[in-house]
């Protein structure tokens, strides 16, 4: 039970809040805009927001100091969180926020599988109960019964 005790944790749990407050704002935000352009604007202020950070800490690094293989991942990750934010907002517009939160909370069961399959994490047999029970679950919140 150490985990429950770890730093991370409590980030974590803060990024489900945020996380929970993206899901109801983005859905009022979505009511009257094309989700695309939501979206832009969603990401020009998280860059400001970031670019406001990095400067009051002095946190920039020069970017030759950075990788190639660094460069690449962060891209590749880059695009697959456009993408994510475009098909999440597109669903936003489109269906309930409590239904279609819980569908792209379904990233934690992918996550997962990912991660033992190409990262060599390992996941002991309570833990694959959880997953599967994530899953489940928000197949079960998502369902219009």
């Amino acid at each position: 039970m150490k985990a429950f005790g770890a730093p991370w944790l409590v980030f974590a749990l803060l990024s489900a809040a945020f996380a929970a407050l993206t899901a109801i704002f983005a859905k009022v935000g979505v009511a009257n805009v094309n989700s695309d352009f939501a979206t832009l604007i969603r990401t020009v202020i998280i860059v400001a927001v970031l670019t406001a950070i990095l400067a009051a800490t002095g946190e920039f690094q020069p970017l030759g100091s950075i990788a190639p293989r660094t460069y690449l991942f962060l891209t590749l990750s880059g695009l697959a969180t456009g993408a994510s934010w475009i098909c999440y907002f597109r669903a936003l517009k489109l269906g309930d926020a409590a239904r279609v939160a819980p569908i792209d909370k379904l990233s934690t069961v992918l996550v997962a599988i990912f991660g033992v399959a190409f990262l060599g994490e390992r996941l002991s047999a309570p833990n694959w109960f959880g997953v599967i029970l994530i899953g489940c679950g928000a197949l079960l919140v998502a369902y219009k019964g």
